[in-house]
């Protein structure tokens, strides 16, 4: 593949174990190296149809969606040196069966998106370099390291809170935190068009699915 960046490597793949059950979201480049070894394959739902394709038969359908339409959207595309690929979204591994991890995983890029990089105490939206992760109890008054503990806050109003409980800073919780159900990242990428054909696939029990890149 072309070794200069492209908006389509940045893009993410849908992964079903065997039995087409969703078990995580990985990597463009990741997924291209399974379907390369023969390890997977690309899964399309086209006209509400399942068709599955080799790595083989889906660069061929690649060039031929190429020639007759044109690589459109740049970020559905991946130009190598030799022909032209469309990203896969969705790919299914031949050799694994087992179910998806119902995990979510507690750290601060999940935090943020859950909270949507909103600071808890001001209501504002903020770029995450701009955001922090405060606790709404305290350590030193014992609080824990816990989902319903933590939020974001922004530097300003972490500053102002301090080492203190909201209602003693004089400041309220724009939205209580939980824990989420769902990967935070997995709703997160469902906003967006391209993922679409995702939702074919994810039950409600199979929401917690993470990002591995």
């Amino acid at each position: 593949m072309s070794s200069g960046p492209s908006p389509a490597m940045q893009s993410s793949v849908l992964v079903l174990n065997r039995l087409y059950l969703a078990i995580q979201v990985m990597s463009v480049r990741r997924a291209l190296c399974l379907l390369a070894k023969d390890l997977a394959e690309v899964v399309s739902v086209e006209n509400g149809s399942f068709l599955t394709y080799d790595f083989q038969s889906w660069r061929e359908v690649s060039e031929w969606r190429a020639m007759a339409e044109g690589l459109g959207d740049q970020e559905d595309w991946i130009q190598s040196v030799n022909f032209p690929i469309q990203v896969p979204r969705v790919i299914r591994l031949l050799k694994y069966d087992h179910l998806p991890r119902n995990v979510v995983k507690f750290n601060r890029r999940n935090i943020f998106l859950r909270d949507e990089n909103r600071c808890q105490y001001c209501g504002h939206k903020f770029p995450p370099h701009q955001l922090s992760l405060d606790h709404i109890k305290p350590r030193s008054q014992g609080g824990l390291t816990t989902w319903d503990n933590i939020v974001c806050a922004c530097l300003k109003c972490n500053v102002r809170k301090g080492g203190r409980t909201p209602h003693e800073a004089g400041m309220r919780l724009f939205r209580k935190p939980f824990k989420p159900k769902r990967s935070p990242m997995l709703s997160h990428q469902l906003t967006y068009q391209k993922y679409e054909s995702w939702k074919t696939f994810l039950d409600e029990a199979y929401w917690t699915v993470e990002l591995q890149r």
